[in-house]
Formats: structure tokens, C-alpha cells, sequence
């Protein structure tokens, strides 16, 4: 079967994984060598920045597309994957190295990226009944050895792309279970959302696509909550990066403290919110505050994460109510409805997401 990678609804936000202001301190502090390669991911990021805010807001205003067309969803279920090989250019239509129907790869990048990209696709249809990112079977796509020693993943809105990172600082982007799910994950808000990636709204998106990213991996793991690290991108540090990953839901602000790389800057709560023109307005700073939200709730109720925290916060993103530019207070009202909804006005599920919201200092 020939494999064509769906068109999404309109063009899209292209979201990258690693920070701007992380690339920066690099790009400041860092040797020669280090100081190149954040140049380069920056110089990739900065040009589709004004592109990325363009398509969020002409996405933001068309109407919402909950279901498939009938003829699409009426089809099985079937994971579909292909990995292409950019071959340290820029080049995303480079020769495809790795499919469902083929024999594995000699290309261990190539191999890391397919499992965990099937490992996500499989998290999404057994626990939310979803086919694929778009709930109709589109192809996961993913793109490896994006350019030479670039430090980077990226969603660009049809496929998943992969540097392998400058191994001095980060190594082995597809290599890692989070980074993967996060980069699915950013696909899968832009067909359930879009949640516009400036502000608050951006910060939600970031954050979505980090709680997902998580649910994944302790899914695969069968994790309990209590075993659970929350971290994101534990494997992407290259050894001498002084930190645990590159950011922790249930302490924002803990990942990192390196003499290159800086410090971690995320708050975990509103007393910390950040006001920035950079970064998106803070996208991937203030997204601390949601991502503990998010713990507060799976902690208080214990078990496995996906089960009532993930439910709840999945089917908030798909809620008719949740707005393109919606705010955190507007999407803590939208989940401890969802919890109400789903559990029951006086169930433990409300008071826990009231409970979580009210930690981080975000009045419903």
C-alpha cells in the first residue's frame, strides 16, 4: 500500500521541543563548537516563528473538526508508520527507511524512532480509542538525522522530525519515549484544539503535549503513579549536562542547572508566572504551572496516571467549550466540568482537579 501522509486542516504551528531561551544560554556561554550548533537550530526556529503564529491564528478561526469524514472513519484501525532519512540536510522528503510492511532498519536512530512512535500510536487507540492523530488513521511520520548535530525535535504539522542532537550538550532526541510523545502529542492538540501557540494558550499546548508525552511512557511502563518520575527527556542530556532532563512536571524549575545550558526557569506556580515577549509569550516557561496542575490531580488519586486524571484532561482538550486562546483559568473550569461530567458533581475526581488548580494558584 502506498503511503501518502495526511493533509491537516489548515497550516499549523511548527513546535519545537527545545526552548529558544535554552539555545540562547547556549549560544552565550557555550565553546565554538556548541555556540554553532545552537546558532543552527535557532536560525530553523526563527524562520518559521512568523509563520507559526500566522497559520495559529488563521486555524483559530475556522470551525472545530471533532470527526473524520464518514468514509475515513469507517475504515479498521491500522497503525502506520514510515521514517525517513534527511541525511544531515534540511531535506523532510528524503528517501523512506523504515515502514510497517518493511524489515527493520540497520539505522538505530531510524529503529528508536518507529518503536516509540508505535508505542504512542498504541497508548492513543487502547486507552482514548484513537485512530492515529488526526482519529482517522493518519500515517505517524517521522523524519531522522535532521541536518548535522542538530539539537532539536520538531512538529511541523504532517510529520515528527528528528536531530541527533550535538553530543555536547544533547544526544539522541528520537532515542527518547517523551520527546516522541510530546511530538505526536503536539499533532494530536492541533486537530482537537488548536490551542493558538502564544500566551496562556500556547503554555496549554506545551503542556499538553508534555502530560501526554508522560502518559505515554508510564503507560508503556504500566506505571503507578507513586513510581513515577515525571520527567521529560531524561535520555536528550549529553554526560557533563549538570540536570535530570530537560523539564519536571511535578517540579517545575528542578531539571536543570547547568554553566551552559542555565537554569531551568519554569514556575509551578501563578506567584512565579512569567511575562515575556520571548518564547512565544512564555510557552515553554509558564507551561509548569498546567504540568503540575496535572500531577496534583494524578497524585491525589492515585493508581495509573491515564486512567482519571488523563481522562479528564484528554477530553478537556476535545471540549466544545475549550477556546483557541484560552487562558488557564478558562481550561481549569473546562476540566473540573469535565471531572463533574464524567465522575460526578461530588466525586473525589472534582475535588482533586479543584484541589490542583487552587496548589498552583489558579482560581475557578
Amino acid at each position: 500500500m502506498t503511503t501518502t501522509p495526511a493533509v491537516p486542516p489548515a497550516p499549523v504551528a511548527v513546535c519545537s521541543f527545545i526552548p529558544d531561551y535554552v539555545l540562547r544560554n547556549v549560544a552565550e556561554r557555550g565553546g565554538d563548537d556548541d555556540r554553532r550548533a545552537a546558532l543552527q537550530a535557532l536560525a530553523t526556529s526563527g524562520t518559521m516563528r512568523s509563520l507559526r503564529v500566522q497559520a495559529e491564528a488563521r486555524r483559530s478561526v475556522l470551525p472545530r473538526s471533532a470527526m473524520p469524514e464518514i468514509t475515513t472513519a469507517l475504515a479498521p484501525p491500522t497503525k502506520e508508520r514510515l521514517i525517513r532519512d534527511a541525511e544531515n540536510t534540511a531535506n523532510l522528503r528524503g528517501p523512506i527507511i523504515r515502514t510497517e510492511a518493511g524489515p527493520a532498519s540497520a539505522d538505530e536512530t531510524a529503529e528508536a524512532a518507529f518503536e516509540r512512535l508505535g508505542a504512542t500510536w498504541d497508548f492513543y487507540f487502547q486507552v482514548f480509542a484513537r485512530n492515529s492523530i488526526d482519529k482517522a488513521g493518519m500515517p505517524i511520520e517521522g523524519v531522522v538525522h535532521y541536518r548535522r548535530g542538530y539539537d532539536n525535535a520538531l512538529w511541523n504539522g504532517t510529520q515528527m522530525i528528528f536531530g541527533d542532537g550535538s553530543g555536547r550538550l544533547f544526544t539522541g532526541l528520537a532515542h527518547s519515549l517523551t520527546v516522541c510523545a510530546h511530538e505526536v502529542s503536539h499533532g494530536v492538540v492541533q486537530y482537537d484544539g488548536p490551542l493558538v501557540y502564544q500566551g496562556q494558550s500556547g503554555a496549554l499546548n506545551e503542556s499538553m503535549a508534555d502530560v501526554l508525552g508522560v502518559l505515554v511512557e508510564q503507560w508503556s511502563l504500566d506505571q503507578p503513579v507513586g513510581q513515577a518520575d515525571w520527567l521529560v527527556g531524561r535520555e536528550i542530556l549529553a554526560p557533563g549536562v549538570t540536570g535530570k532532563a530537560l523539564r519536571s512536571l511535578a517540579e517545575p524549575g528542578t531539571a536543570y542547572d547547568d554553566d551552559v545550558l542555565g537554569r531551568d526557569p519554569q514556575p509551578g506556580h501563578m506567584d512565579g508566572y512569567v511575562e515575556t515577549d520571548e518564547d512565544n509569550g512564555g510557552v515553554h516557561i509558564n507551561s509548569g504551572i498546567p504540568n503540575r496542575a496535572f500531577t496534583l490531580v494524578a497524585q491525589r488519586l492515585g493508581g495509573r496516571a491515564w486512567e482519571d486524571a488523563g481522562r479528564i484532561w484528554y477530553a478537556s482538550l476535545g471540549h466544545e467549550r475549550l477556546l483557541p486562546t484560552a487562558t488557564f483559568r478558562q481550561f481549569a473550569r473546562i476540566t473540573r466540568y469535565v471531572a463533574s461530567t464524567l465522575f460526578g458533581a461530588g466525586s473525589r475526581q472534582v475535588s482533586a482537579v479543584e484541589e490542583a488548580w487552587d496548589g498552583v494558584g489558579v482560581q475557578l
